[in-house]
């Protein structure tokens, strides 16, 4: 069974802010796997973990997140 996150357990896993990764997110850096639609929650799977941290490891290497979309 796929393990499915929410944004705020996105957030801890990838040791991101929330705030962070709903910027990934509106750049298109990040997609969802689903939405709620009664509560509107976004869910990730774990591809969006390892995505995330490749993000992270890019960003400390000092690439800009306009690079880092082009690669990705």
């Amino acid at each position: 069974m796929k393990k499915i996150y929410l944004l705020k357990d996105l957030a801890r896993d990838t040791r991101n802010s929330v705030y962070t990764l709903k910027y990934y997110y509106k750049l298109g850096l990040i997609k969802e796997y689903a939405r709620s639609p009664y509560t509107n929650f976004r869910f990730f799977d774990y591809n969006t973990v390892i995505r995330v941290k490749k993000i992270r490891k890019l960003r400390k290497k000092g690439m800009s997140l306009k690079e880092i979309k082009k690669i990705i």
